[in-house]
């Protein structure tokens, strides 16, 4: 057992390498070269910012096993109900969108008001719909990590009694640390927050967060393409395995944590790449959709939801009627006008009706798959590194 006197100090932020620092430079000219290309409106553009979020809350919550579509993601930023997901996960991601939308909303403040109580109001936010789960309270408890896959414990955190001095320091560290990287900040944050695991659920979440929210107060750029949290979602071994290298089991903030910002300066330049990927997508497809709308006679408006059906999305009535703002009727037989040239493929009936791509989006689908290029990794020799992990 610790003493509750000892182990008050947090992680400190090490010194980077010539290999990070190329690295780094390298994520702040996609992120430059990205504000330029979004410098002037592009009509595609809101669609692209809405599935970069859902994607976000997807990746961040499928970590912790609360796996859903990336429309029913997107649902949950639209208010709307889901199509596939249960209640009980649906909460879930419901609760990361609340907290995730005010991390956004908060983007342009800075860290002076910044306090713990921040941070408690965004884990009640986040876990509101689950009073079993202390929202916005610190534990009371130890608190042990699980593997399910090898039956162990693979981490213990610091004593409850330090909980909330190691919190303050973290606290503190965000305002006396500006001078440093903002993307480095906040690798540091994320992974102070999980090591100190101070509530009873939800602290990955609630780290991956914070890492956004210290992204967002940045001058880092759009704050929505910003995060790291699709990445992570779809690289979980790894991003475990990170954490294990750095945390070593247990508490142990004097510990070298060079690997963990190597790793997430990786996460930033693979997902910086396929944002770029993304935009130059969204630019051609919209090109291609508009020579649909004139081949069928249809208004521009329903590009909206043949854009959506490329994304992979199953379009629903109530989506359109939101985001295009025309009657109920209009939206019937733009429905109808999209299935009956086929660019749409209606599944189900009544309330229960959705659509989703067909065959000429299929098509569209297909080629930008096959025009994507492998991305290049910045960190060859990361992955072998993390296969050490136990």
């Amino acid at each position: 057992m610790k003493s509750s006197s000892q182990h008050r100090a947090i992680y400190a932020t090490p010194s980077l390498t010539t290999e990070d620092r190329a690295v780094l430079a390298e994520i702040h000219q996609m992120r430059k070269q990205l504000r330029h290309v979004l410098k002037t409106p592009k009509r595609w553009e809101g669609g692209l910012r809405r599935s970069a979020l859902a994607r976000a809350i997807r990746g961040s919550n499928s970590i912790e096993g609360y796996q859903v579509a990336e429309d029913d993601a997107a649902a949950a930023l639209d208010d709307e109900e889901p199509i596939s997901a249960d209640e009980r996960t649906f909460l879930e991601i419901q609760g990361y969108r609340h907290a995730l939308g005010y991390v956004l909303a908060m983007g342009e403040d800075d860290y002076s008001t910044f306090d713990a109580t921040e941070i408690r109001a965004m884990h009640y936010m986040m876990l509101r719909h689950d009073p079993t789960k202390s929202p916005g309270r610190y534990r009371k408890g130890p608190v042990f990590v699980h593997d399910e896959r090898s039956d162990m414990v693979v981490y213990e955190g610091p004593d409850a009694d330090d909980v909330s001095a190691l919190m303050d320091a973290l606290v503190e560290s965000l305002h006396s640390n500006s001078d440093i990287d903002p993307v480095v900040r906040s690798a540091m944050a994320h992974l102070n927050l999980v090591m100190i695991h101070p509530f009873r659920d939800g602290n990955g979440r609630m780290a991956r967060a914070l890492a956004t929210s210290v992204l967002t107060r940045s001058d880092i750029g759009e704050p929505e393409f910003s995060s790291i949290e699709e990445w992570l979602g779809a690289n979980t071994e790894d991003y475990y395995a990170a954490l294990a290298l750095t945390g070593q089991g247990s508490w142990q903030p004097r510990d070298d944590a060079h690997l963990w910002i190597s790793f997430n300066l990786r996460a930033h330049h693979m997902q910086a790449q396929t944002v770029a990927q993304r935009v130059e997508e969204a630019g051609t497809t919209w090109i291609e959709l508009d020579a649909l709308i004139s081949e069928h006679a249809l208004p521009e408006r329903a590009i909206e939801p043949m854009f959506e059906a490329v994304l992979g999305y199953r379009v629903r009535r109530a989506g359109y009627l939101k985001r295009t703002g025309v009657e109920e009727q209009t939206a019937t037989r733009d429905l109808a006008a999209l299935a009956g040239s086929g660019l749409l493929i209606p599944h189900g009936n009544g309330r229960g009706r959705y659509y989703t791509a067909g065959e000429p989006l299929q098509q569209i689908q297909q080629g930008r798959r096959a025009r994507r290029k492998p991305l290049s990794d910045p960190y060859p020799w990361m992955r072998p590194r993390l296969a050490e992990a136990p």
